[in-house]
């Protein structure tokens, strides 16, 4: 399988996006809404898709001197395809082209395939956000990359 065309994330992608939220993260998915504000803040956002479907998509908040990884999400059928390395690659970029010195993220302290997806792009640990998943009170792994 390819890992599909990136593309900026449109307001008529999002529809598309809610039943991946739902079935990657449950309750603790992003609405519509959160989407939205996401792209009227001016947030950059990318969708990897092929002919049929979008395969995963991501996005990239920057602030002044930080960057701030907002989400990485790959449909289960496509995951340890490189999928979300190439959106991880393509936000990283993204974040070198607006001369952002530090990239940092958050990954629920469960998910070791995402915490070694970036530790492989030389993102460490920095700190612990305790019970910042909602509902589940799962805590985040805060990371860096400088």
């Amino acid at each position: 399988m390819t890992t599909g065309t990136l593309t900026r994330l449109r307001w008529w992608h999002i529809a598309k996006l809610l039943p991946i939220e739902e079935d990657l993260f449950g309750a603790e998915k992003w609405s519509a809404g959160m989407f939205w504000n996401e792209l009227s803040s001016g947030h950059y956002y990318l969708v990897a898709e092929d002919e049929n479907r979008i395969l995963g998509y991501g996005g990239l908040a920057v602030n002044g001197d930080e960057a701030w990884i907002q989400n990485i999400a790959v449909v289960r059928d496509a995951q340890r395809q490189g999928i979300g390395r190439t959106i991880l690659e393509a936000l990283l970029a993204e974040a070198a082209r607006r001369k952002a010195p530090a990239v940092l993220l958050e990954v629920a302290v469960d998910n070791a395939p995402a915490q070694k997806l970036y530790a492989t792009y030389g993102f460490e640990p920095i700190g612990v956000r305790r019970g910042y998943y909602q509902p589940s009170n799962t805590d985040a792994l805060v990371m860096r990359r400088d």
